[in-house]
């Protein structure tokens, strides 16, 4: 299938589009505030945010920095901050 005029990444699921590089902001997790509630997790639009032994990941090859699970945080424990490339 030939890409159309405009489109950054072939057709699919996002998973196969590793699309990391295209972020100017990353998320950060303060683990003092967070309460492991998972709205983060959810709210991730590219399924890029996880938990693991207590402590959220966020898999930056996916992750387009798009803030919604800072956003969404109840506790306001994610921050966005600019990634220097």
């Amino acid at each position: 299938m030939a890409l159309r005029i405009g489109c950054a990444a072939e057709p699919g699921r996002a998973r196969d589009n590793k699309t990391g590089s295209w972020r100017v902001f990353m998320p950060v997790v303060d683990m003092e505030q967070c309460i492991l509630c998972g709205t983060c997790i959810l709210a991730c639009p590219e399924t890029a945010v996880s938990e693991e032994d207590g402590k959220i990941l966020f898999d930056l090859d996916y992750c387009k920095g798009c803030g919604v699970c800072a956003k969404e945080c109840p506790r306001e424990a994610i921050t966005m901050i600019q990634e220097e490339k």
